[in-house]
């Protein structure tokens, strides 16, 4: 059964449609990896209040996003984003992950 994950992460306050111009204009070879490693769905939604994106993964094998740094197409496209989002040193996103408290598929 595929596992579900929730993360949010912070935009530079100002670059919201830059984040998502970039993302309209995500690189082929990074949407394959994330298909090849069983992210079956990931969806990223803004807050555009706060800055805040709040990330949606279904993953059908036990590999999420977060834990392709060491590829260097995963690791180009961090130094690509690391100028509009807070980041760590490594230019991956400061991410953090949520507890879900609710699934309507258990009621």
């Amino acid at each position: 059964m595929p596992k579900k994950l929730a993360f949010r992460m912070k935009l530079i306050p100002g670059f919201e449609e830059e984040y998502e111009r970039r993302h309209r204009e995500i690189w082929p070879e990074l949407v394959t990896l994330l298909k090849s490693t069983g992210i079956i769905d990931y969806q990223i939604f803004l807050d555009k209040e706060t800055s805040t994106l709040f990330a949606f993964q279904v993953i059908a094998g036990n590999t999420n996003s977060q834990d392709l740094g060491s590829s260097e197409i995963v690791k180009r496209w961090w130094a690509h984003m690391a100028d509009i989002m807070e980041t760590n040193p490594d230019n991956s996103p400061v991410s953090k992950e949520l507890s879900k408290v609710f699934d309507l598929e258990n009621n």
